[in-house]
């Protein structure tokens, strides 16, 4: 048996790729990983508000699949969209890394709780929201590129300090520069985040989808992811909106918090939905009804329109 592992080229995509390769080969499965650019690494000068928000990522990867160039397709899962087309499957998510936002500096002094204003870069519209909600000291500035190109522009000058995932900075060695871990009650991480997600078209080979979910899957993770992006899909949202939701274990089943906050941080509405792991896409649905009513998709409403 032999699989075509379809990737982004960037450090922290390859690092996701070489692990599923590694795994594969750990159980006597060889493959090739096969480099694919997406439009969202070739526009760097504009926000992933402004370019739009369905398959930034993952388009060009999906037409590969489509093509039979490659076998699967390895995201991360917060990038890989809520609704995919009718062909494709998520075969396996790969067990979760720790999902809070963390600030990265080269400047240990600098803390969101400190009161102090600095500027931090970030691209991500949830983020900036947030910032705006429970950190208004704080400055902002657009900051798009791979994980070592951000490192770098902060190395030059251009904010102090950046928000990221812990998971990429964690698995690309940036550790050190950790200034602090984003609790829960204030950043709901993005939906998948911390997760890789392996893609499949339907039609693909029954004893190589068998094999992938068997030795890449992890369960406990796939019932958390599944009912995020229930959630998300729900609401119809996108990587440039700033919707967010993390759903975890618990040992009655699965406890879910998300919501929805406007693009200046006046209006948050997080709500909470519990419910077993057996059908995990309905915690999630009912959990987008909930912010629903309570006003979420007049806040979506409008920053659509904007």
């Amino acid at each position: 048996m032999h699989i075509k592992i379809g990737t982004r080229g960037s450090k922290l995509a390859l690092w996701q790729a070489y692990f599923v390769e590694n795994v594969l080969k750990q159980n006597g499965i060889n493959s090739e990983i096969i480099i694919i650019e997406t439009k969202g690494d070739k526009i760097l000068d504009r926000s992933l508000s402004k370019i739009g928000s369905k398959g930034l990522f993952t388009e060009e990867i999906e037409e590969k699949l489509r093509s039979h160039d490659i076998d699967i397709a390895v995201h991360s899962a917060k990038d890989l969209q809520s609704e995919l087309a009718e062909e494709f499957e998520i075969l396996a998510f790969a067990q979760r890394e720790e999902p809070n936002d963390v600030l990265v500096s080269f400047d240990k002094k600098l803390s969101l709780e400190s009161g102090e204003s600095f500027v931090v870069g970030t691209s991500s519209t949830r983020r900036i929201a947030m910032l705006k909600a429970f950190y208004p000291q704080i400055k902002t500035v657009d900051m798009r590129g791979n994980l070592q190109t951000r490192i770098q522009k902060l190395k030059d000058g251009h904010c102090d300090a950046l928000l990221l995932a812990y998971a990429g900075v964690h698995r690309m060695g940036y550790d050190e520069l950790i200034n602090e871990k984003i609790n829960f009650q204030k950043f709901i991480p993005a939906v998948g985040q911390g997760s890789v997600a392996i893609q499949s078209m339907k039609d693909l080979d029954v004893d190589k989808k068998l094999i992938i979910r068997q030795i890449l899957n992890h369960e406990p993770t796939e019932q958390c992811l599944l009912a995020e992006r229930a959630f998300l899909k729900t609401l119809q949202g996108g990587c440039s909106v700033p919707v967010f939701g993390l759903a975890k274990n618990t040992v009655n089943g699965i406890e879910m918090n998300g919501g929805v906050i406007s693009l200046d941080g006046q209006q948050v509405i997080i709500e909470n939905a519990v419910g077993e792991n057996n059908n995990p896409e309905l915690i999630g649905q009912a959990l987008a009804a909930q912010v629903i009513a309570k006003g979420g998709k007049k806040i979506l409403d409008e920053i659509k329109r904007a």
